[in-house]
């Protein structure tokens, strides 16, 4: 009991820190293999060592690896709090840089598809965590559905990760596409992964973005561009963040420029918190 209690006096102490709600960031990608998870913990991280709390949550239900990528081990995961009706906090881990961290587990074929009663139990467990953290970053399945859809419109902000390959160029603007079918004021970046200069790959987002908005309409922000770099396979063996322990790196450094960048608004953010995300995706699912 009383630890109980000093964890919610600790919590109302962290709210009081940050009256204000979480921006919620959706990271998405066209198709699997582009890095992003692997560049969502990264710039996790990055917020974090730049003093910002943050809380990244693996929704790549099934096939999720924020975990594996951080090097640990979850104890719990999103799935087991819809099945077992668990407190968010029960679920909550910390890694690295004291980011804190919620696995995306097994078992639940599609946690989009979850009934209503375990849909209201997550968003209740979520608006309890709202205003401990100045981001909360979901890590999105590769791909879409209808429904996983509504959380990325309901987010603040959708990061979009893509290498310079033509397919994953193709896929990343259908998914732009698809997104804006639902909505065309949904803040977009770009980040291109495993450009092979940096030169090349401006050239590239270039063109990309160009030809979104010729056929679009509408703009989407250059956050920024990854070089391909050997100390992300090595990283990803040695189950480590690649930004821990290789300051040197280039891929470590561009990685620490982007979230300053980000952090620092220096990209510019075009949202309007007129609402909040749990009302945002309330609406999105009354009207689905």
């Amino acid at each position: 009991m009383v630890h109980d209690q000093a964890d919610s006096l600790r919590r109302q102490l962290e709210i009081s820190k940050h009256p204000r709600e979480a921006k919620t960031i959706s990271f998405v990608s066209g198709k699997g293999g582009v890095g992003k998870s692997n560049i969502a913990v990264n710039f996790s991280l990055e917020l974090c060592r730049l003093g910002n709390k943050v809380m990244l949550i693996d929704l790549d239900i099934g096939m999720g690896n924020v975990e594996i990528l951080l090097g640990l081990h979850a104890e719990k995961t999103i799935v087991d709090m819809l099945q077992d009706n668990l407190p968010i906090y029960d679920i909550m881990e910390v890694g690295p840089n004291n980011l804190s961290f919620i696995a995306g587990g097994s078992g639940l074929a599609n946690l989009f598809s979850m009934d209503e009663y375990k849909m209201d139990y997550f968003l209740a467990q979520y608006q309890s965590i709202t205003k401990e953290y100045d981001y909360i970053i979901f890590d999105m399945g590769a791909g879409a559905t209808q429904a996983s859809i509504d959380f990325v419109l309901a987010s603040d902000e959708c990061i979009v990760v893509t290498t310079p390959e033509p397919t994953s160029i193709t896929d990343a603007y259908s998914m732009i596409k698809h997104i804006i079918s639902y909505n065309r004021q949904v803040p977009f970046y770009v980040v291109l992964n495993r450009a092979d200069t940096i030169k090349n790959g401006l050239r590239t987002v270039d063109r990309f973005r160009k030809v979104i908005m010729q056929f679009l309409d509408i703009e989407i922000k250059l956050l920024g561009i990854l070089p391909e770099d050997k100390a992300v396979s090595a990283a990803v063996i040695h189950q480590a963040p690649f930004v821990l322990g290789n300051e040197k790196t280039a891929i470590t450094k561009s990685i620490k420029q982007l979230a300053e960048k980000y952090s620092n608004n220096v990209v510019g953010s075009t949202i309007e918190a007129n609402t909040s995300f749990i009302d945002r995706l309330k609406d999105l699912l009354r009207n689905r």
